[in-house]
């Protein structure tokens, strides 16, 4: 017997044109009794399914709520640090990403995680020296166009951003709602030799550095046990800055910022978008980065290779 359905039985015999009752004194014609069949029958059967489906149990997939999600890029430019003689530093303003999220009691054995996973789609950072060439820090793999995007993971807790404020985990069976925030947020802050990096010279030739670059941050749940991976919210952001450099210049007034003085703020998508496999796996951005040298003349140099 399945959920709604139902099966009678001793409802009547058949006799030929007639259906007689069990005392054998109302008779009904085949067409009168088919109707009373049907009047009997279909409220059942109707009940039976409504029922069915409002006492299933909603599944976590169902049952899971994004209360609040908020992005932003700070509003500061990019700061210019000067304060080495072998290398200029610059910090960008930061991206952060912050979501509440609501989890009605799960019933089953299950373990959930949810957070923040973050992968990079695009990256332009080239470095140039005058007349002699630049240098520049490049994923072969995006790149070439082999893969959409790499993930961007701290290395560690793949395929999360980080395990402190950016992930929490849900244990069940829990008898309360479970509500919680997660949050997260990323900027550059790297150095770039003012000399040649190839060369033994230490004579600043430093002309200006370019940086590009694009992401996408997904806030996910995660199944521990089944991987069963759900898409609740889908960010994209990018960071990008351009900085005009004078070697000629005494040190703390040789870079100057062109552009831009304020980022264009990151946009919450209004359809979510998958995960592209390559984001859930290692190698990371870091790891799989490569700096190269590429001189105006000759052939180009691997001057770092990736770590994996």
């Amino acid at each position: 017997m399945r959920d709604g359905e139902i099966i009678c039985s001793n409802l009547g015999r058949n006799n030929g044109s007639r259906y007689e009752g069990d005392n054998g004194n109302t008779s009904l014609t085949e067409e009168q009794y088919l109707w009373t069949l049907l009047w009997i029958v279909l409220p059942f059967n109707a009940m039976g399914c409504i029922q069915s489906i409002s006492c299933k149990p909603k599944s976590f997939r169902d049952s899971i709520i994004v209360l609040e999600v908020k992005t932003s890029i700070d509003s500061n430019p990019t700061s210019i640090d000067e304060s080495s003689s072998v290398v200029l530093r610059y910090r960008t303003p930061h991206f952060r990403a912050f979501a509440r999220v609501l989890v009605p009691p799960v019933a089953g054995k299950e373990t959930w995680t949810i957070g923040w996973i973050q992968a990079c789609n695009h990256m332009e950072f080239y470095n140039t020296y005058g007349n002699k060439g630049m240098s520049s820090w490049e994923l072969p793999d995006l790149r070439d166009c082999k893969i959409q995007a790499i993930s961007d993971s701290d290395g560690v807790n793949y395929p999360w951003y980080g395990n402190t404020t950016e992930t929490c985990t849900i244990v069940g069976p829990t008898k309360k709602d479970s509500k919680f925030s997660v949050s997260m947020n990323d900027n550059f802050y790297p150095s770039v030799t003012w000399a040649v990096p190839v060369s033994d010279s230490n004579v600043p030739q430093l002309s200006s550095i370019h940086r590009d670059q694009s992401f996408t941050t997904w806030l996910v749940a995660i199944n521990q046990a089944t991987s069963e991976t759900l898409v609740l919210q889908t960010i994209h952001w990018r960071m990008r800055l351009h900085i005009q450099v004078d070697p000629e210049k005494p040190l703390g007034q040789r870079a100057v910022l062109n552009e831009p003085f304020a980022q264009e703020q990151p946009q919450i998508m209004g359809k979510n978008e998958s995960i592209p496999p390559n984001a859930m796996v290692k190698p990371n951005a870091n790891d799989a980065q490569v700096l190269m040298w590429r001189p105006k003349n000759g052939d180009p140099v691997v001057v770092i290779p990736p770590k994996y």
